[in-house]
């Protein structure tokens, strides 16, 4: 028997919590009452909220604990918490007290997962280089599997791998926090400040980044950002063989003039890369450091040209009486907007703003002031942002606008721009005050400027 039949064995009949019931839980909730388990969904939502959600889980004959007061009898033997739930909060400190097993989709996948891992973390540009990783090995004829934090949940699908197989995955800080496994190649592209209003602190985020190779085996690897200083100074066991990339020349990964390099060899001009920025250059710098001595060359060219990049990364979504709109709702950091504004010539009209992660903005203003003629506040780092940029002393240099709605501050990017512009949806935000997450700020943003007329 396999592990997964063995696992599915050993969970028939148990009586299972799983909370959350978005679309990325529907599979795991689907495939452990498929293996007959007792499958209790819990979630803060109500019933018309979730809808569809809701309506499978009647379906499949999972009982539901709904809305205020639903963690308040956690009894099963096995909870699987949403990564977005610390494990210390009170309602499953308690049930592990009681006995309870806490875990989550992604802990059993490692656990059960037959095939090859690889793993990408960092604060900007997981998602990136994960699909790069991805359709490198794709192209280069491999069986794959794309899952983590971007795709959908994998455990349901395990049954299917094979030990030859390789499963690409994108791991967030959340679902890394009290991760027992590590994968046998893992990336971390970079780290900065991020999700403050969940972790206690910094160092508690870095912390958790580790995981993704605290527990690795002898000869796994783990390819580092040497270029930014958290990257470069973590500590990494001795067993563990290590590979940095850079854009300044340092590492066995790096940038001579126009060309990566790997270990002296020059592997692809960054005239090829068919996605715009330096930051997308590291983020094939990391992508070739986790495939190296399984894809060609010539593979990871051909990935170059024909990647056209991830929905709501500077996503071009029509150009309009001369005026070129980009969707990069993925910047849900300064960092990242940061990133993003390097990779235009010109000043562009930036709308920005969301939910404050409790980092600090201090380093947007002057990126604003240089890169930003016209600046559309929305959301609740508004604040932030404007007291930002007005550090810098250039604040005349700016056109600033606020905006209650999206229709507002799309309609006042239209009016505000000329022929040759570049309206830019970089929030260096999070989503979550008035979205559900990033794709659906996007989506709505893509929809006003395509209703545009």
């Amino acid at each position: 028997m396999t592990k997964i039949d063995i696992f599915k064995k050993s969970i028939e009949g148990k009586n299972i919590t799983v909370i959350g019931i978005g679309i990325s839980n529907l599979p795991l909730i689907r495939f452990l009452a498929g293996a007959g388990a007792n499958v209790t969904a819990c979630d803060a939502h109500d019933a018309q909220w979730l809808g569809e959600n809701y309506e499978v889980c009647k379906e499949l004959g999972v009982k539901t604990c709904l809305g205020d007061g639903y963690l308040e009898n956690l009894t099963d033997d096995i909870i699987f918490k949403t990564p977005g739930m610390r494990i210390d909060r009170p309602e499953l400190v308690k049930a592990a007290e009681r006995g309870a097993r806490i875990t989550s989709e992604m802990e059993t996948f490692f656990e059960l997962c037959p095939s090859h891992i690889i793993a990408v973390t960092g604060s900007d540009g997981k998602t990136t280089t994960t699909t790069i990783i991805h359709k490198m090995l794709k192209d280069a004829g491999y069986r794959t599997w794309l899952g983590g934090n971007i795709g959908h949940p994998l455990l349901s699908e395990t049954g299917g791998m094979r030990p030859e197989d390789y499963v690409v995955l994108e791991l967030s800080s959340f679902q890394l926090h009290t991760m027992k496994c590590s994968p046998e190649i893992a990336v971390i592209t970079n780290l900065s400040p991020n999700h403050l209003d969940w972790h206690t602190d910094y160092n508690e985020y870095i912390e958790a980044k580790t995981n993704i190779y605290k527990y690795m085996a002898t000869g796994n690897r783990l390819i580092l950002n040497a270029d930014n200083a958290d990257s470069a100074a973590l500590k990494i066991p001795e067993q563990i063989d290590v590979e940095y990339f850079s854009r300044s020349g340092r590492g066995g990964i790096h940038l001579d003039g126009d060309m990566i390099t790997y270990r002296g060899r020059a592997v692809l001009d960054i005239r090829d890369i068919n996605i715009p920025g330096m930051h997308n250059v590291e983020n094939y710098m990391a992508a070739i450091g986790a495939v190296a001595g399984l894809v060609s060359d010539d593979i990871i060219v051909k990935t170059a040209k024909e990647f056209g990049g991830v929905p709501h990364r500077i996503e071009l979504v029509r150009t309009l009486d001369g005026v070129k709109y980009y969707n990069s709702s993925i910047d849900s950091s300064p960092n990242r907007t940061i990133n993003t504004l390097n990779v235009f010539p010109e000043k562009v009209i930036m709308i920005a703003g969301g939910k404050d992660k409790g980092i600090p903005y201090d380093a947007i203003g002057e990126p604003i002031a240089d890169h930003v003629k016209t600046l559309i506040l929305i959301g609740a780092t508004s604040g932030k942002i404007k007291d930002a940029l007005a550090s810098t002393g250039r604040m005349d240099e700016v056109e600033i606008f606020k905006a209650a709605s999206y229709e507002e501050a799309v309609n006042t990017a239209r009016n505000s721009a000329k022929a040759g512009d570049v309206v830019l949806l970089s929030p260096a935000s999070t989503s979550f005050d008035m979205f559900r997450n990033f794709e659906e700020r996007g989506n709505l943003f893509k929809q006003i400027v395509n209703e545009l007329n």
